[in-house]
């Protein structure tokens, strides 16, 4: 069995009852809406790289201000020759506000767009379940950091 894990850090950032979501390319061309950010660079603390994300997806310069939580995921899937693939992702949420720089789309990189989207239009968008696992925490401040409606096994 191969194993890997990815560890990344994402922000929510809401203002005037409306959120930033930057929009996800999948390697096939499928285009869905996720929080800004990604993976953590060997070495890099993680509200290093949340804003670093949300700078490069966004063009916004952003302050993580809270510690949602951490969701956790996990993907099996078969491999030649019988064999097992197991990927987890650990996706550290930071509440963050904008403190400059002006909206924009990243360019050259895994998303393609960056829009503010209204909360009551969310679940009518086709996005990622980070979106709404992000939302939860944000929205829920759970104690422990995890939202009591996680599947630990699929987040």
């Amino acid at each position: 069995m191969r194993t890997e894990l990815r560890v990344a850090a994402y922000a929510v950032c809401v203002r005037d009852g409306a959120i930033l979501l930057a929009r996800w390319v999948a390697p096939h061309g499928v285009r869905q809406w996720t929080l800004p950010g990604g993976g953590l660079e060997h070495g890099e603390d993680p509200v290093e790289t949340v804003v670093r994300e949300v700078e490069e997806e966004t063009g916004y310069a952003a302050e993580p201000t809270t510690l949602l939580g951490i969701d956790s995921i996990r993907r099996t899937w078969p491999r030649r020759l019988g064999a097992v693939g197991d990927w987890q992702g650990l996706r550290i949420v930071y509440e963050a506000r904008i403190t400059g720089g002006e909206l924009r789309a990243e360019s050259n990189g895994s998303t393609d767009l960056a829009a503010w989207h209204p909360l009551d239009t969310v679940p009518g968008l086709d996005r990622l379940p980070l979106v709404d696992a992000g939302l939860r925490l944000w929205r829920d401040r759970p104690p422990l950091g995890r939202s009591p409606f996680a599947d630990p096994a699929n987040g």
